[in-house]
């Protein structure tokens, strides 16, 4: 039997109303797809095994849908259906898709066994898998193919996924999950033991900025592609940059309290955004 939907806070819109109508669709296709597989792979009370079992059959019918043939088991016609009708109508390509449950793959293991990330070079490898295929996957969508708005493209979701990351740390460590790189710690003179202990967090202020000064970065370096993805889609982009931005400022607001509370967008944020956002 199909588990209940879990309901999800989200920072950015989702094939809003800014998209174009004849793309909401697919894209809502590849955001459930990519949502319900992160459910599988942290939500819940499944066991470590469990999860990589439920990826690996979630993968087969990702391979079915490739296939063109009926997707297996079941468990998840309401998100391959739709899946295969955007592969079929976008030519979506499989490994970009294939890319994103890698990526899941390696937060169980990584989880189960304890380890957590030597450096950003690995921590953005990282990213390569669990957030850029998702900006690809949209660019494929509007048309843009162009090698520097790939790069813009992956600039934008890999700072996305580690604001995620910065926003999160709240929920995450307790989970046994931790995205602080270990050399990171180590030049603010922090263990991972340290950043998993509430009462370490004063002395995680300076770590905190330091990495949401490299999100913001990368975010800057990337903000340029909202010029060239076209009509609504271009403003939808634009808010998204923005409101990765916006998360930034309530994290580096509140430094190492971050570890112990999380920061969300409110609706009192939105004025800003759009002014923000008009402005870029």
């Amino acid at each position: 039997m199909q588990p209940p939907a879990i309901a999800h806070y989200e920072n950015f819109p989702v094939a809003s109303w800014l998209c174009p109508p004849h793309l909401r669709a697919p894209i809502a296709a590849i955001y459930h797809f990519a949502r319900t597989a992160d459910d599988l792979a942290d939500e819940g009370d499944a066991t470590p095994s469990e999860r990589l079992a439920d990826l690996r059959a979630y993968r087969a019918d990702l391979d079915a849908v490739y296939a063109n043939s009926e997707p297996l088991g079941g468990r998840w016609t309401e998100i391959f259906i739709p899946l295969r009708h955007a592969v079929a109508t976008h030519a979506l390509p499989a490994a970009l898709l294939h890319a994103l449950l890698d990526a899941f793959v390696q937060d169980i293991e990584k989880t189960r066994d304890g380890t957590g990330y030597a450096d950003e070079a690995a921590l953005l490898d990282y990213c390569r898998r669990s957030a850029n295929p998702v900006g690809r996957l949209l660019l494929h969508l509007y048309g843009v193919d162009d090698a520097q708005s790939l790069a813009w493209s992956d600039a934008i979701c890999s700072a996305l996924q580690l604001i995620n990351f910065w926003q999160d740390p709240s929920r995450d460590l307790p989970r046994g999950r931790c995205y602080f790189a270990q050399d990171s710690c180590a030049r603010w003179g922090l263990t991972l033991a340290d950043v998993r202990d509430p009462a370490q967090a004063r002395r995680a202020d300076g770590l905190i900025a330091e990495c949401t000064a490299s999100a913001r970065q990368r975010m800057q370096s990337g903000a340029p592609l909202v010029h060239r993805v076209p009509g609504r889609g271009g403003w939808e982009l634009r808010l998204v940059v923005q409101g990765g931005l916006r998360i930034l400022d309530k994290v580096r607001a509140l430094r190492g309290r971050v570890l112990q509370t999380r920061p969300r967008l409110r609706a009192w944020d939105a004025p800003l955004l759009v002014w923000r956002a008009f402005w870029m």
